[in-house]
């Protein structure tokens, strides 16, 4: 026979389990103003996550996380990490390169590094984070800095599935890179897997300038090369 003390741990366990007993599940689909269908490869470059209408007390400490330069180009060209979370831009080219963001909040400059394990910066500020190289004009990168631990990518059919969350009231975001972000408050469990329809109109690389603020040149050529 279970003791009291027993009896109340167990059911302690029962509602920490029931109540991160909830998952949301779907695909995301783009489409362009005409009608036509994006390639769902196209999809992994965004961020599904919840927000619970009640936060919790305590989340997991914010890791390190890696966005390399390969080919001059950002790898993920996305990525999701949680408020206090480090990135490192390691340098897998055989050349130079500069990551830096003037985004609000988060604006930082890891100075002009070459071939190694990169440099680091710490994200504090939830948003939106827009990732430049200050040598190579159409590199880009975005970082999601998040107030949730509940996150996820879609896979390159377009799929995405968060699990283990809070039952309850709160709000799911989708956001691709060239989409308006979809936001819908909603109530966990959901009755089935939703379907995210999302209008592609950015461009791949929008117009920026370099991180004094000024044109990249006229002619357009990489720096340092």
């Amino acid at each position: 026979m279970l003791g009291g003390r027993a009896i109340v741990l167990l059911v302690s366990l029962w509602n920490v389990s029931a109540a991160h007993a909830a998952d949301i599940t779907g695909t995301v689909e783009l489409y362009t103003r005409d009608g036509r269908s994006v390639p769902p490869v196209e999809a992994q470059h965004g961020v599904v996550y919840f927000e619970p209408a009640t936060p919790e007390a305590a989340r997991p400490a914010p890791g390190t996380f890696s966005i390399s330069t390969r080919d001059k180009e950002f790898s993920p060209r996305v990525l999701a990490v949680p408020a206090g979370g480090t990135v490192r831009f390691p340098n897998a080219d055989p050349i130079l390169h500069n990551v830096f963001s003037v985004s609000p909040g988060n604006a930082f400059d890891v100075g002009l590094y070459g071939p190694g394990e990169g440099r680091a910066y710490t994200f504090e500020t939830p948003g939106l984070v827009r990732v430049f190289c200050n040598v190579h004009h159409a590199m880009m990168a975005y970082v999601i800095v998040l107030d949730t631990p509940y996150f996820t990518r879609p896979d390159p059919s377009g799929a995405f599935d968060l699990r283990g969350l809070p039952s309850g009231p709160g709000r799911l975001t989708v956001w691709q890179e060239r989409s308006e972000a979809w936001t819908q408050d909603v109530v966990l469990p959901l009755d089935g897997p939703l379907t995210v329809r999302l209008l592609v109109t950015g461009r791949r690389v929008p117009k920026h300038l370099d991180k004094t603020g000024k044109p990249y040149g006229e002619s357009g050529r990489d720096r340092y090369e």
